[in-house]
């Protein structure tokens, strides 16, 4: 078993991920008890295949979820780290959300491929949005739960939501908030709630970036707009293409290993 902090290159800040090589295991009550025992956003479960790749599954305290960004890297950095990986190979991760493959780059950082995830605009559930605290832009549906586009990064980093009520709605309920970054060098903030997943606040989340950038390119589209109305050009087109997104990110290796009770 291994603590691993994603999305940083410091020890005890990212965001911690507990990997355990669990070649051969394959039971879910077993991985949920660990899971709460480990008690961090989430907890990964990594199985050799035959074919060369790896089984992944995720938990957090409470649930098995479908995808999970900084668990994933956290996972590569242990296999490659752990030299059971040659860091010129890539890894293939069998997963809930399909297969997700990550690169060794340089100096510690790895390169993932993820999925596209589609936003879907809706309309969520009653006392969402009051327990969230928020007066969105727009709202959509995705795998990673309710997308919130908020006004500016000062509303998203104000945010206070009530976790009891949250935690009292449906298990799907969750909250990725989002507004374009304020700062240069970046291109958007964003927090994610899923307090009836076990996790008020997730301190980054990975999963959540693809859901983001399909928001990104609705920003881009409204700029390009503006920009070309402005020049008296006539609205712009712009084509989302249907690919995996690809992210990077840095990892800090803090633990000993330990074994997990069977």
């Amino acid at each position: 078993m291994f603590t691993v902090d994603a999305f940083t290159g410091k020890p005890f800040s990212g965001n911690p991920a507990a990997v355990c090589l669990a070649d051969g295991v394959n039971d879910s009550t077993w991985m949920a008890d660990v899971a709460r025992e480990m008690n961090l956003s989430e907890t990964a479960f990594v199985s050799r295949r035959d074919d060369g790749g790896y089984d992944l599954r995720w938990f957090t305290p409470a649930i098995e979820v479908d995808l999970c960004g900084h668990a994933t890297l956290a996972s590569a950095h242990v296999l490659w780290e752990e030299q059971i990986v040659p860091h010129d190979d890539p890894i293939v991760f069998h997963t809930r959300s399909g297969p997700l493959t990550c690169r060794y780059l340089h100096a510690g950082r790895i390169e993932m491929d993820f999925p596209v995830c589609p936003v879907t605009e809706a309309t969520p559930p009653p006392g969402f949005l009051d327990a969230l605290g928020a007066d969105p832009k727009f709202v959509g549906s995705s795998v990673v739960g309710y997308i919130v586009e908020l006004p500016t990064e000062s509303d998203v980093r104000a945010l206070r939501p009530d976790f009891a009520a949250m935690g009292n709605m449906a298990q799907d309920s969750w909250a990725c908030v989002t507004a374009p970054a304020e700062v240069g060098g970046f291109d958007f903030v964003s927090r994610y709630f899923a307090p009836q997943g076990g996790v008020d606040e997730d301190p980054v989340t990975g999963s959540g970036v693809p859901c983001v950038s399909v928001l990104r390119a609705r920003w881009r589209r409204v700029r390009r707009a503006r920009r070309r109305s402005r020049e008296a050009r006539g609205p712009g087109r712009h084509r989302v293409a249907r690919r995996a997104h690809r992210f990077s990110g840095l990892t800090s290796f803090r633990s000993a290993r330990t074994r997990p009770r069977v």
